[in-house]
């Protein structure tokens, strides 16, 4: 396996061409979605999905469109959640959110285009594909990015603003807006390699822990973070009465919770055949993280 830097300066080098490859892309929609799409970031979720394929033999390089696919769904997600009707964030990795710079419209729009986008190079990558792993990737992105994955819990999050914190509703929220995006990457990426259900299902489950511990550990930055480093304004979740880990556990118990969550991610990860340091490492980077 290679080093985490590698699998991004992979997806960093892909994902212009590859979105550009789309055809003739609307020249302010372009802009307005390469904006969001090159503003940097971690590239967490398409270096997990690059890291899972090549723990499992696979092709990285047939898994590039369906990682870089996993990138554009995750940055219409926060295109989306940082709009007035959402977050109403004005900044994103430390400039100005997409509807800042180009009106609430454009940013609509660049956010369903990068969905979209996503949808066709996976269709397309898969439609090249001699059997039908391609299709099982493009069903489990789809599936965990959707109304029963992703999209569920944003609107979990927005209906209960104001609300009490309760354990059930703050797990609902956390497992699906943000787990879900990173069980995807890593079942996707084990079941381009050819991985049976099996070893898709520990996959699942190393993803879910780490999506637990990771929301929980942006929860405490959002507490105590430094916002230079962050690139966006703390106290937010306050502010609009988020159903957050720390609103029902306080800094200490989100602490404790979040390194559980680490260790069970690495339990799972353990189960596999293969040599996963890489993403034994990641588990607990995760919760050491300062951004």
């Amino acid at each position: 396996m290679k080093a985490y830097d590698e699998y991004r300066r992979m997806i960093e080098q892909s994902l212009a061409p590859m979105l550009e490859s789309l055809g003739e892309i609307p020249e302010k929609l372009l802009e307005a979605m390469r904006y969001s799409l090159e503003a940097g970031g971690k590239r967490l979720r398409p270096v997990m999905l690059l890291a899972a394929c090549d723990m499992a033999g696979g092709d990285t390089g047939t898994a590039l469109p369906f990682a870089c696919a996993m990138e554009m769904i995750h940055t219409y997600s926060l295109i989306h959640d940082d709009l007035p009707a959402m977050d109403n964030d004005d900044f994103r990795r430390g400039k100005p959110t997409n509807h800042k710079v180009f009106g609430e419209g454009i940013a609509v729009l660049a956010g369903d285009g990068l969905l979209n986008a996503a949808a066709e190079l996976m269709a397309g990558a898969a439609l090249r594909m001699a059997d039908s792993r391609g299709i099982r990737a493009m069903e489990i992105i789809m599936r965990h990015a959707g109304v029963t994955g992703m999209i569920a819990g944003q609107a979990a999050d927005l209906l209960s603003e104001g609300e009490p914190p309760r354990e059930d509703l703050v797990i609902y929220i956390h497992s699906h807006k943000t787990a879900d995006l990173l069980e995807a990457p890593i079942e996707a990426g084990l079941a381009l390699a050819g991985a049976d259900e099996q070893a898709c299902r520990l996959g699942r489950e190393y993803g879910y822990h780490l999506g637990l511990a990771f929301q929980m550990t942006d929860d405490l930055l959002d507490v105590t973070g430094d916002e230079a480093l962050l690139g966006k304004k703390t106290g937010a979740d306050a502010e609009l009465n988020k159903m957050t880990w720390v609103a029902l556990r306080g800094v200490a118990g989100t602490k404790k919770d979040a390194a559980e969550q680490a260790e069970l991610a690495i339990g799972a990860i353990n189960r596999l055949p293969w040599e996963h340091g890489f993403f034994t490492e990641l588990a607990r980077g995760t919760v050491s993280r300062k951004q």
